[in-house]
């Protein structure tokens, strides 16, 4: 991670920074920052090493002068509904946190069937005006999500069944692999830095692991993308499924019908 540090966009103004870190816990902590006169960035994300089955710390919070776009979340390892001892491990006890922000920082809008499978019942996708109140509340949220995080990682137990750390390694590269390909960020980065160095950063920096943890491709893992002449389908959802409103009850149980078949 050496080479990502910091650089200039090709306006010659944006600033990108970068910092990156691990524990014996941790695979790969993460930041990105972008700072230009258009907008403010920040991508942070927390990747546990595949002895553990940690959530990933996920905070996206993208801002211009009107308007905020968030995402910030314990994104689940191992899928909440078909496994419930996953959703009881980690997500029952911070229902009530979640049930807080939510509603300070209401659902942001539609948001794809493909995208909803990599998110928590306590996730926060919100989109506001600027104001110093919801920026203070944004900044609380941040903190609390991250300290449960923290503590879910000081508890956490070193997994040493072989198949269960497999299992692990396979959904955390499944993960990189949908987010390298499909993150909205790349079409942000792709303006301010070009479309080689855009996908060198999202497949080698914000999403590294992609070439080490796993063989499998984009297509392997999401076969309804490909297209007739081999390629991936760039659109954002295939599905055609969106969710207008929160798909989560206040007891964290999915009421969006059909999605998780």
């Amino acid at each position: 991670m050496e080479k990502y540090g910091s650089m200039i966009a090709m306006d010659e103004q944006t600033r990108l920074e970068m910092l990156s870190f691990e524990t014996p816990k941790i695979r790969l902590l993460r930041s990105m920052s972008i700072e230009g006169e258009a907008m403010q960035v920040l991508d942070f994300a927390a990747f546990p090493k595949p002895e553990f089955d940690l959530p990933i710390f996920c905070g996206n919070f993208f801002t211009t002068a009107n308007m905020n776009i968030v995402v910030l979340d314990l994104n689940p390892l191992h899928d909440v509904t078909s496994r419930r001892d996953y959703k009881e491990k980690y997500y029952d006890h911070l229902l009530p946190l979640g049930l807080k922000y939510t509603e300070l920082l209401p659902w942001g809008g539609k948001l794809t069937s493909e995208s909803i499978k990599f998110f928590s019942p306590i996730v926060i996708w919100t989109k506001f005006s600027s104001s110093n109140s919801k920026h203070e509340v944004l900044y609380s949220a941040f903190m609390e999500y991250y300290k449960a995080w923290l503590e879910l990682m000081e508890q956490a137990v070193e997994d040493t069944d072989p198949s269960q750390i497999t299992c692990n390694l396979e959904a955390q590269h499944r993960y990189l692999t949908w987010r390298a390909e499909k993150d909205p960020g790349h079409g942000v980065l792709k303006r301010l830095i070009g479309e080689k160095l855009a996908k060198d950063l999202l497949r080698n920096f914000l999403f590294s692991g992609i070439d080490e943890l796993g063989s499998k491709t984009f297509l392997d893992y999401f076969p309804e993308y490909s297209i007739e002449d081999g390629t991936i389908n760039e659109k954002r959802s295939i599905i055609g499924k969106g969710f207008e409103n929160r798909p989560w009850d206040k007891n964290g149980e999915f009421i969006g019908n059909d999605l998780r078949n």
